[in-house]
């Protein structure tokens, strides 16, 4: 298998060519590299940072911290590395960013019921961040119609108002006005980690069955906007079910 990064020189090169054409001869290609993508996490949590409260309720924070620490120990990952922020406001959405950033808004507190079903959104977000679905979401909008306007605009990066559609790949593109839906294969990838990392954590993982039914009732009132980024279907709970009878 060809496994290929392109770096700032090459995007020079790329910057004339269809970057549809890349793709022959390999079965991935890095068109943005890691680190690019966790400088785009960074900029994009920085940007979020300046724009939005934290909230003020320290109990809701307090809660956050202690299932993502238990939640990312049993990840094997180190708790001090991650920044975990409530932010202000009432949207029912949270999400996780290259860079080792969690951030869930005050909203989502009204939908969960309980701590498992907190760790239930925080499991899926790491989830997504370690099957690495930023990259693939990246490079695939890259190749598309709208590469080389981002090729273009990696090569300014650090210098140009940090586009919308940079923000939709990331995951985080609700706050920018333009959504870009994870796939169902990256969905129920992202649901079989985070619900593996809470039984390991000692959570309850079944509850993630209640917490869907709970998201699927606040449709019948508005969309929440984790579901703008994160669909959920009822085919989702059957194959959450299926999920679980793998933790049994």
């Amino acid at each position: 298998m060809c496994r290929c990064s392109i770096d700032r020189r090459m995007m020079l090169k790329l910057s004339g060519a269809s970057a549809a054409s890349l793709l022959g001869g390999c079965d991935k290609i890095d068109l943005v590299s890691d680190a690019t993508v966790e400088a785009m996490g960074l900029q994009a949590w920085a940007d979020i940072r300046q724009t939005t409260d934290v909230a003020a309720d320290r109990t809701l924070q307090a809660a956050l911290d202690d299932v993502s620490r238990r939640l990312l120990l049993a990840a094997h990952e180190t708790p001090e590395s991650w920044e975990v922020l409530v932010f202000r406001g009432p949207e029912v959405n949270a999400f996780a960013l290259p860079g080792r950033k969690i951030g869930v808004y005050e909203g989502m507190f009204n939908v969960v019921a309980n701590e498992d079903q907190l760790a239930v959104i925080v499991g899926h977000e790491i989830g997504h961040v370690h099957a690495e679905h930023s990259q693939e979401r990246m490079n695939a909008e890259v190749a598309k119609g709208w590469g080389l306007r981002v090729l273009s605009l990696l090569l300014q990066f650090g210098e140009v108002e940090y586009a919308a559609e940079i923000a939709a790949a990331l995951g985080v593109g609700v706050e920018y006005g333009l959504v870009l839906p994870y796939s169902r294969r990256q969905e129920l990838e992202a649901d079989r980690l985070g619900l593996h990392t809470m039984a390991e954590a000692g959570f309850r993982p079944e509850e993630a069955v209640a917490l869907w039914q709970r998201m699927d009732a606040a449709v019948a009132d508005r969309a929440p906007e984790f579901l703008a980024t994160h669909p959920a279907p009822q085919a989702r709970i059957a194959e959450i079910k299926a999920i679980l009878s793998e933790l049994r």
